[in-house]
């Protein structure tokens, strides 16, 4: 399966927000999805595959002199040069798709752009993520085969194999992918100041939602209350058991501060604190600098790392430090996540795949993800709720993966499809 990279290249198409997406960091109005195609020869055979990405700055580079503009223009320029050169990013070899990614990964993790500002690491393999899956999505369809096929087969990966001792990354990962799924529960994203009776409600009674992402502040008093409330108005609308998760974005400073918030949730409502699942990336994503124990905090509730898995460092250290898993985000890379969520299989941790407001393709990418890889979450695909324009080219005919049904996304009609979707 050693694939040739011949060709890849770029495009830039602004999205309005339907409504803003309000993080720790500020709300997110508009952004800038990137559209990657690269061109691979594979088994005598060539195809172009695609990939797409929001470049969300706010969330990748929060901190920054530049103004969401300047950093807009700089992860462009990022994206451009990584189309440039992308043969040579992944090392000028003939290799596995996934050593491709791998070493795509690792190459825009330290380069030299030579730009005016210097995005941090997060936000380099967020502009790589769209070409590693338009790599994946080649090599499928020039094979006729689905990416998650790709791992039947042994394969040396070098840039992988060291961490799995005793057998290959492509036998982990392997042993991580699983019979697809064919539904996935949806979850529905709620904003600190999100009207419940006018975003909320209407999702319910129109989609079925019954779990539901809650954005918090970090003030541990506002945001149990804001959870409380959430439990008991979805209950009046009509969910039975529903699930929440919270997360704050970085802004708790401490494990303490979380345990403050699990202690009022639990005080205020019982019930609420019972549907709480998970809780994301609480504290600052620099887990190396800021090192904390988290098994006081995941005795109660598990804790899941997002903003601070960005290398193969931080598995390790996430898991002495007492994280109960990994958050996954295609937008982080294809080849990435997958070593990820085969790493923690191994080590017995917990995988969740969240979401980026993944557009049209890359949520088609993240849902073939999902059905393959076990979570204890489904998956999260917000697009519809934020920027629903861009999902029209894929509507009517993938209406149940966009708009579902009784609160799951039906994913059915993907399985099976070449590469990574863009085919369909």
């Amino acid at each position: 399966m050693n694939t040739t990279i011949l060709h890849a290249g770029v495009q830039f198409l602004e999205r309005p927000f339907r409504v803003p997406l309000h993080l720790s960091t500020g709300a997110i109005t508009d952004i800038t999805e990137a559209q990657a195609a690269v061109t691979v020869r594979v088994g005598g055979r060539e195809a172009t595959g695609r990939g797409t990405i929001y470049l969300s700055d706010l969330w990748s580079w929060p901190k920054s002199p530049l103004d969401h503009a300047g950093r807009d223009a700089v992860l462009r320029q990022v994206c451009e040069k990584i189309a440039d050169r992308l043969a040579d990013f992944c090392g000028g070899e003939a290799e596995h798709p996934l050593e491709l990614g791998l070493r795509l990964h690792h190459t825009v993790s330290h380069a030299a752009f030579d730009l005016p500002a210097d995005p941090p690491v997060l936000a380099r393999t967020m502009c790589g993520s769209p070409f590693d899956a338009a790599i994946h999505d080649a090599v499928g369809i020039a094979l006729g085969k689905s990416a998650f096929d790709f791992y039947r087969e042994p394969a040396a990966i070098p840039s992988a194999d060291g961490l799995f001792p005793g057998e290959s990354a492509c036998a982990a990962i392997a042993r991580t992918i699983e019979p697809p799924e064919m539904k996935l529960d949806a979850w529905w994203i709620v904003g600190a100041h999100d009207s419940l009776e006018d975003e909320v409600a209407p999702a319910i009674l129109n989609y079925g939602y019954r779990c539901f992402k809650q954005k918090t502040t970090g003030d541990t008093a506002a945001d149990a209350a804001r959870t409380a409330e959430m439990y008991r108005a979805v209950r009046a609308y009509g969910v039975k058991r529903p699930r929440f998760d919270v997360d704050s974005n970085e802004a708790n400073p401490d494990p303490e501060a979380v345990l403050d918030y699990l202690r009022r949730l639990r005080t205020l409502d019982a019930e609420a604190y019972d549907a709480l699942a998970y809780l994301e990336q609480p504290t600052s994503r620099d887990i190396a600098a800021h090192r904390f124990d988290w098994r006081p905090v995941t005795a109660l509730k598990p804790v899941l790392i997002d903003e601070g898995l960005t290398d193969f460092a931080s598995f390790a250290e996430a898991r002495a430090q007492g994280w109960s898993g990994f958050a996954l985000k295609t937008c982080k890379g294809h080849s990435f996540a997958l070593v990820a969520a085969a790493w923690a299989r191994k080590h017995g941790m917990l995988l969740a795949l969240q979401d980026l407001t993944n557009p049209g393709l890359s949520a088609i990418h993240a849902a073939l993800f999902a059905a393959h890889v076990s979570t204890m979450n489904g998956v999260e695909l917000n697009a519809a709720q934020y920027t629903p324009a861009a999902n029209e080219a894929w509507l009517p005919r993938l209406a149940g993966l966009f708009y579902p049904a009784e609160g799951q996304h039906d994913v059915a009609g993907l399985i099976g499809v070449a590469g990574l979707g863009s085919c369909l």
